[in-house]
């Protein structure tokens, strides 16, 4: 037997699952590197959101 396909459109709350948290400033941050910036003399860490995909840079 083979597998089964469903062929329902998602519904709107499946759709947006965890968009609503980005949109109100939530988001679940991962590194994606840390190069150095000769600029500044700092280590410069690169986040982006797992959800969203928004990216923002932090001197440490």
């Amino acid at each position: 037997m083979g597998e089964i396909v469903d062929f329902r459109r998602p519904k709107r709350a499946k759709k947006h699952q965890g968009n609503t948290l980005c949109r109100r400033g939530f988001h679940k941050w991962g590194v994606v590197d840390k190069p150095f910036d000769l600029k500044q003399g700092k280590l410069v860490t690169c986040y982006r959101c797992e959800r969203c995909g928004l990216e923002k840079t932090e001197s440490t």
